[in-house]
């Protein structure tokens, strides 16, 4: 028996019952064969010769691909088999049985329709030849192939629905693990997405805040020196005269004095930022907050600030956060301070870190400028304002901001404290 099409293979199941199939077809043809020949009867010798007919019929039925692929060639094939089959029913009752197998053929290649009408044909022919061999007309004669057409049409129907349930489970696995292959590959997008946010803000909130205190140290310390009309250098002080009291040496005059503390505050800025740079390549805590609280941290950032006076208060008891807190929270600061120092133009700001039951808050006010938020820019590259506000929301908190033209502005952001085991 072929296979009924390119597009349903073999599995060890369909195999073992092609060969099953295969045998019995074989067998039957064998044992009308052989009865014929034992038997007393004259026509044993066209008996055999039929019956290896119908063997080499269905041999190139079973060899030939066009069967398997074509409801027209297997049709022509059974119609074949059928008429060889009908001139054995006539010679011998033992052909009755090869009506079996042709069931399963008749079922497995040609089209539901046809194919029981196929089997209805092959059921009336079998009955035709037992009662025409018998010559008794006994119920026997018509439940046997009857119940045999019967059984046939309900073994292929069922293995035909259980084919399609596995087919059916089939492809909902396939669609499954390219489901699961499609979630693991935007979980994997969602992760380079979020690391490359996560880079983005600090690089934000550390590097180009760092770098742009540098820049206003540097272009200090180049105005102290093109206010010093005397020669870059230091400046030799006179010889004491001998015995008197004092110390040799140059002092640099007080234009050069204020440069050279400009430059060395941009030099531990510097040394901050690379600490920083390594730190958020490593998604490590702050330094600042590696050996110290958050209170700390804040207070050094209110007197290392350049440009305005920054005034640093605690109010409430202060409590232990956590880390992303903490970490959130000086981030925030240290952007919104950023922002007071570049653009404001104030001449104070205050920062306040309040202490609630439920809650910690940060504010951060300055008397500067003021701006418009409704029309303010996203920021630099997309960030400023925003990322402080995405800090905030990603542990469930709330950012606002309030400055009108020429009255100032004041940020605040509010933390919900998680709950106490």
């Amino acid at each position: 028996m072929s296979s009924a099409a390119p597009s349903r293979p073999l599995t060890p199941v369909t195999r073992v019952l092609r060969l099953c199939l295969h045998a019995l077809f074989a067998g039957l043809l064998a044992l009308a064969a052989g009865r014929a020949v034992t038997g007393s009867g004259t026509r044993a010798g066209w008996v055999v010769a039929v019956c290896a007919l119908l063997a080499a019929v269905y041999a190139a039925g079973v060899r030939a691909p066009a069967v398997g692929r074509s409801a027209r060639a297997a049709g022509v094939w059974l119609a074949g088999m059928g008429a060889v089959w009908a001139a054995l029913l006539v010679l011998s009752p033992d052909g009755l049985w090869i009506a079996f197998p042709l069931y399963f053929l008749e079922l497995h290649l040609l089209r539901l329709r046809w194919a029981l009408a196929a089997v209805a044909v092959t059921a009336c022919a079998a009955i035709g030849g037992f009662l025409g061999h018998s010559g008794a007309v006994t119920p026997g004669a018509f439940l046997g192939p009857l119940l045999g057409g019967a059984v046939a049409v309900a073994t292929v129907l069922g293995y035909q629905a259980l084919y399609r349930e596995s087919e059916r489970r089939r492809e909902l696995i396939e669609e499954l693990i390219a489901t699961r292959a499609e979630l693991a590959a935007a979980e994997r997008g969602a992760g380079i997405l979020a690391e490359r946010e996560r880079l983005a803000r600090e690089i934000h909130d550390t590097l180009a805040q760092g770098l742009s205190s540098i820049q206003l140290l540097l272009r200090a310390a180049e105005r102290a020196l093109s206010e010093d009309p005397a020669p870059a250098g230091p400046v030799p002080t006179p010889a004491p005269a001998e015995g008197a009291a004092g110390t040799a040496g140059a002092v640099p005059p007080a234009p050069a004095a204020a440069a050279l503390a400009h430059i060395g505050r941009a030099r531990e800025a510097a040394q901050e930022n690379l600490a920083e740079a390594r730190r958020f390549v490593r998604a490590l805590a702050p330094p600042d907050l590696e050996h110290g609280s958050l209170a700390g941290a804040l207070e050094r950032l209110c007197s290392g600030a350049p440009g305005p006076r920054v005034r640093f208060s605690v109010s409430g008891p202060p409590r232990e956060l956590p880390t992303p807190y903490e970490v959130a929270l000086l981030r925030i600061a240290q952007s919104a301070l950023a922002n007071v120092v570049r653009h404001a133009r104030a001449d104070r700001a205050e920062i306040t870190l309040t202490f609630m039951d439920t809650s910690v808050t940060l504010d951060v006010v300055d008397d500067g400028r003021g701006f418009d938020p409704a029309s303010a820019p996203s920021g630099e590259g997309g960030f400023g304002l925003p990322a402080m506000r995405a800090r905030a929301e990603s542990l469930g908190g709330l950012f606002t901001v309030e400055s009108d033209p020429g009255q100032g502005t004041a940020v605040a952001v509010t933390l919900p404290l998680p709950l106490e085991a």
